[in-house]
């Protein structure tokens, strides 16, 4: 960030009075510009033994597959812009969504929050961002193909918990790309 958003002027990076970490303060009003992670909100849509996968259209990781997620919007909750995604990419509707994975993303500034969801019908194509959308079962998931560690992450721990019966709690975790 070079200025401000406020007045134009110039910015400096600079730890603010009663902070912790550098900031980016205007030289000139003193607005201080917070720079906070990004939430991704998505789905596991599901019918019956199911779940709608979407080949991506584009980059990052264009032709490898994926749930329907993207970035939450300004105004909206992370179920509704979970289901507006869901609607966006694989032109599918649901319900009765619950938070199951939320994993941190600290190396690029991004949180997941994923919820399973009930397909509400199987008229369903792929939306703009898609090159296709696809029920899939356990056992045909292109697990060598999906585009996000995130994704592989939840879909492990979804039918891990599937094959256990006794329900599908919140995961909490984390992935780092760097070495800590």
């Amino acid at each position: 960030m070079n200025f401000c958003s406020h007045c134009g002027s110039p910015v400096r990076l600079q730890v603010p009075p009663g902070d912790n970490r550098p900031r980016h303060v205007c030289t000139q009003c003193g607005a201080v510009h917070y720079h906070n992670p990004k939430l991704v909100v998505g789905c596991i849509p599901e019918w019956e033994d199911r779940i709608l996968l979407c080949r991506r259209a584009i980059e990052p990781r264009h032709g490898l597959w994926t749930l329907p997620a993207g970035f939450m919007e300004n105004g909206e909750t992370t179920a509704e812009g979970a289901a507006r995604e869901t609607l966006e990419e694989a032109g599918a509707r649901v319900d009765d969504l619950s938070l199951y994975t939320m994993i941190s993303l600290p190396d690029i500034n991004q949180v997941y929050l994923v919820f399973r969801a009930r397909l509400l019908h199987l008229d369903f194509h792929p939306g703009e961002e898609s090159l296709e959308a696809r029920l899939f079962r356990e056992h045909e998931i292109p697990w060598d193909d999906l585009a996000f560690r995130t994704i592989q992450r939840t879909l492990e721990h979804y039918y891990a918990d599937r094959r256990r019966g006794d329900g599908y709690p919140l995961h909490v975790g984390a992935i780092f790309h760097k070495p800590r």
